[in-house]
């Protein structure tokens, strides 16, 4: 019997649509130790190409010029935020919020690459039960911690869009 999902695969696949897919695929291999997994060009234009972060797949190709920019949002869990925040800082992308520690046991940080993704940080803190999760919910200082992760602008400025 063949499998609903190939292997290597999950059910879901994000796809990153880009102006300029070659170097996000680039980024995407510096920042977070991925491995280009295969790419195919038309014409000089990136058609379909795949990236393995970790166990998943990010698939990626060239926008066609007239569509309008397509930013992705991303959410990885990663070993060492605060690693992952530098590679991507010395590759041109932008802190959106710094790393913060949030009741439910996470660090989060966010950035926006040069491309217009936006992403989400997380590193696994610490496993809650449900009354520590329920304690720390009412901390002051996680309420201010997510006051200030929820208080950022999530969506990029001066993005080119389609002509009309």
């Amino acid at each position: 019997m063949t499998n609903v999902v190939p292997e290597g695969y999950h059910t879901i696949t994000p796809w990153l649509i880009n102006r300029e897919a070659g170097k996000l695929i680039d980024f995407l291999v510096a920042v977070f130790d991925g491995d280009e997994i295969g790419r195919m060009e038309v014409d000089g234009a990136i058609g379909h190409a795949e990236v393995r972060i970790g166990d998943s797949v990010v698939m990626l190709f060239d926008s066609r010029p007239h569509w309008p920019a397509t930013p992705g949002f991303l959410r990885f869990y990663v070993a060492d935020d605060a690693e992952v925040l530098r590679r991507a800082v010395a590759r041109g992308a932008t802190v959106v919020t710094e790393p913060t520690e949030l009741f439910f046991g996470d660090r989060v940080s966010r950035f926006r690459d040069p491309f217009g993704n936006l992403y989400w940080i997380h590193q696994h803190l610490l496993d809650l039960t449900p009354e520590l999760a329920e304690e720390r919910l009412a901390d002051p200082r996680f309420s201010a911690a997510m006051d200030y992760v929820q208080s950022a602008e999530l969506l990029p400025t001066g993005l080119p869009t389609a002509p009309r």
